[in-house]
């Protein structure tokens, strides 16, 4: 297991290191801003998406079959975390009329068809978890 952690870990690593040379380009007057973005997404990460997910997460173990709970919760985690990122864009924030590139482009319709994809995996999931024998010990593998 420590081999796939290594590498998993690895790629994330590579860019927290690029993330770090970008930042060497921060003008001094936006830290203020990044510092307040960085803040922002933590807030928002964990005291929202974090406890809506723990939440129903809690609710899935009660209501949803065995087979369906784990893809209902990672599908949840991916879908909150689309939704958090698309929030500028789809409540219009940041519109700069100067620059009419930003929002000539079809947000709206790319986040439903985030959702879209997101839904179909968490159906085919469940449906292919659902066809698998359970283990020995009565759950799904």
């Amino acid at each position: 297991m420590t081999g796939w952690r290594l590498a998993l870990a690895l790629p994330g690593l590579a860019a927290l290191a690029y993330a770090a040379t970008l930042l060497r380009d921060v003008p001094a007057d936006a830290w203020d801003s990044v510092l307040t973005w960085l803040v922002a997404g933590i807030l928002l990460h964990d005291g929202l998406l974090a406890t809506i997910v723990i939440g129903l997460g809690v609710l899935a173990t009660r209501w949803l079959p065995v087979p369906w709970r784990s893809p209902a919760v990672v599908g949840l985690v991916c879908w909150g975390s689309l939704t958090l990122v698309a929030i500028p864009v789809l409540s219009g924030n940041g519109v700069d009329p100067t620059n009419e590139n930003l929002q000539d482009r079809p947000y709206v319709m790319s986040w439903w068809i985030g959702s879209a994809v997101v839904l179909a995996a968490v159906v085919a999931a469940g449906w292919w978890r659902g066809l698998r024998p359970p283990s020995r010990d009565g759950r799904t593998r």
